[in-house]
């Protein structure tokens, strides 16, 4: 459905679109009062007397050249002739400015000024060289009703987001012109995702406003000091923080307490677990799983083929590669751990391969090697801690590593092809691995499901997440995960039922837990009236997450965490 705008006035056009809009409103008044004069002109000049829309054709005709050869034999007066003469010219001139301005550019995409597609920027949010997917996080920024300029240094780039309707501009952020065509005087924050050009393009955005707010993103956590103390507010580094998540659902799988929980208030805590080859509950139904019966915790969400269910589908085969989404207090969620998987105990033999030593398996690593866990790294290079050098995609490599004892794998590789090749090899090579993937394109998701990954990341989509949080407080309680958990005010559901309030249907989020006065509840009655002074747990895809802020206009809780 098409949002329209509540008035006119509240129509944003970009430079280019008022100018065409002044044209033609230019072009209108000018044939209006052409046809008022010559009217005017015919009958007290030649004192001839015809309607005013015999006037208009004749402008029209006149200014096209279509020909007038019913008029001409009526003039005699020297001023009509020199005022047809004149009509004349304008015509001529106003077919060719018809012509560059809106028929050019039209058709065969002549336009190449950006800046004038921009429409009119304030407190706004400048990017400079995004380079995880930037439409991802542009239509984020969007749905949460962001406004931003993007900079790219590559025109085509810059081409290509700003003719699918994003605001795009070309030059370099290290030029402090590009940060004036995209009105820093005006702008409320400054994201920088340039590679080695950060430190450069902090530099510049810091000798224009001394006190806007910038947030850098690093593929390099070593880096983060050197960025804080050149005048970056904000370092994030999203592959960090996913090599973590990988490796923390890794571990989990062989230790017999749960340490991948997302803590969400009081007791209450939710947990993804990824269903692996030889699980008990492959093949059943999630309605005769017996799970709360037998645990205590509650199935609210899965994973199946690639599709978040909210609720699942009680009809719905738990398979291989689904990923169940469970609430419920601590002792309930490790009930549910020794219910589906009672021999949870760490083996000498089991051990965690980790593909890649990028950042991604560097942080991956890290946390394995805390847990005292056997762990084998693969790297094409041979750099300190690599304890095999060659191509993770490789069966010889994978077989050296130990893929057909390993109890997981996780897989950090930069290239999503080599990543769904190595996630193929390791489960022919062994049906019970647990396949922990990382993805540079948020398509590649569900290709790495059906490739046999168990938990697949999407370093766009946890990038997006936690640049959101950081530019709105949003209270994302897992940046990284799979599904997104937000705590979120109830103010615009006062007066009404959860039921009547229609989140489920309109946005796809289900609410999970309520937090008034008395605490948090994981017990949801659809019948409850709110006060407004309630917080609402939410989880759903990062779409659906984006529909309900818009469909209930909800702002930010500051996080508390």
């Amino acid at each position: 459905m098409v949002d329209l705008p509540e008035s006119l006035s509240n129509i944003e056009l970009s430079r280019r679109n008022r100018l065409v809009v002044y044209y033609l409103t230019g072009l209108v008044g000018l044939v209006m009062i052409y046809t008022i004069t010559y009217n005017v002109a015919l009958a007290q000049l030649e004192g001839v007397n015809q309607s005013i829309f015999a006037s208009f054709e004749f402008i029209v005709q006149t200014m096209t050249t279509t020909g007038y050869g019913q008029d001409s034999d009526v003039w005699s007066h020297p001023l009509m002739f020199l005022f047809v003469a004149g009509t004349q010219i304008s015509g001529i001139a106003l077919g060719f400015f018809t012509l560059r301005l809106i028929i050019i550019p039209l058709f065969t995409g002549a336009e190449v000024n950006l800046d004038n597609r921009l429409t009119p920027k304030s407190d706004h949010v400048i990017i400079c060289e995004y380079r995880r997917d930037s439409a991802v996080l542009l239509d984020e920024l969007k749905e949460l009703g962001i406004d931003y300029v993007l900079i790219s240094s590559s025109e085509e780039n810059a081409k290509a987001l700003s003719d699918e309707g994003y605001s795009a501009i070309h030059g370099s952020p290290q030029d402090a012109t590009a940060f004036e065509r995209a009105s820093i005087e005006t702008a409320r924050a400054i994201i920088t995702d340039a590679g080695d050009a950060n430190v450069n393009t902090i530099l510049t955005a810091r000798s224009l406003d001394s006190d806007i707010d910038i947030i850098t993103l690093t593929d390099d956590s070593d880096m983060r000091d050197i960025l804080l103390e050149t005048g970056a507010d904000t370092v994030l580094s999203p592959h960090g923080v996913l090599g973590h998540r990988l490796a923390e659902k890794a571990i989990s799988s062989f230790r017999a307490d749960l340490t991948d929980t997302i803590d969400i208030g009081g007791e209450l805590e939710v947990t993804e677990v990824p269903i692996q080859q030889g699980n008990r509950l492959i093949g059943t139904r999630i309605r005769d799983s017996k799970i709360r019966e037998e645990t205590g915790a509650n199935i609210i969400g899965a994973w199946i083929d690639g599709e978040l269910q909210l609720p699942p589908d009680p009809d719905a085969i738990i398979r291989s590669n689904t990923v169940l989404l469970l609430t419920g207090a601590h002792e309930a969620l490790e009930a549910f751990s020794d219910f589906t998987q009672p021999a949870r105990t760490l083996r000498k033999h089991e051990r965690i391969i980790i593909a890649g030593q990028g950042e991604v398996g560097q942080a991956a690593r890290e946390v394995v090697s805390e847990e005292g866990l056997d762990v084998v790294t693969i790297d094409i290079e041979d750099d300190g801690g690599v304890d095999i050098v060659g191509d993770a995609g490789s069966e010889d490599i994978l077989e050296e590593a130990g893929v057909e004892t390993a109890g997981a794998i996780i897989i950090g590789l930069p290239d999503d092809s080599a990543s769904l090749l190595t996630t193929v090899l390791a489960r022919s090579l062994n049906r019970d691995i647990e396949i922990l993937a990382r993805v540079s394109d948020t398509d590649a998701t569900r290709k790495a499901l059906s490739a046999g990954a168990d938990y697949v990341l999407s370093v766009p989509r946890v990038s997006a997440r936690m640049v959101a949080r950081e530019l709105r407080g949003e209270d994302v309680l897992a940046p990284a995960s799979q599904i997104r958990l937000l705590r979120a005010p109830a103010t615009p559901l006062a007066g009404s039922t959860l039921a009547e309030s229609g989140i489920y249907e309109k946005t796809g989020c289900r609410v999970i837990a309520i937090e008034d006065d008395s605490g948090l509840t994981s017990t949801v009655d659809p019948q409850r009236e709110f006060t407004g002074s309630e917080r609402i747990v939410l989880v759903g895809s990062d779409e659906a997450v984006q529909q309900f802020r818009k469909q209930f206009d909800v702002s930010p809780i500051e996080s508390e965490n």
